[in-house]
């Protein structure tokens, strides 16, 4: 159980940067219609979002790494 949640933390993280280095490099106006930001025509980039998405996705990989230690044991 632990092992799954660990390996699905790390794959949401690495979606997640990527979402975040998409955001990056696309204008809202080219960003698809079912992400946040879109607007059509729009050449504003949305860096907040970008950065959101890069913190998120580096949260879940220091999760990921805190949940693959060894487990602890009570006395």
């Amino acid at each position: 159980m632990k092992k799954n949640l660990t390996v699905l933390l790390v794959v949401l993280g690495i979606v997640l940067i990527g979402l975040g280095i998409y955001y990056f490099l696309t204008p809202a106006g080219s960003l698809p219609a079912f992400l946040p930001g879109h607007a059509s025509g729009s050449t504003h980039k949305h860096l907040k979002h970008g950065l959101a998405a890069l913190l998120l996705g580096l949260g879940l990989w220091v999760w990921a790494w805190f949940n693959s230690g060894p487990s602890s044991k009570d006395s």
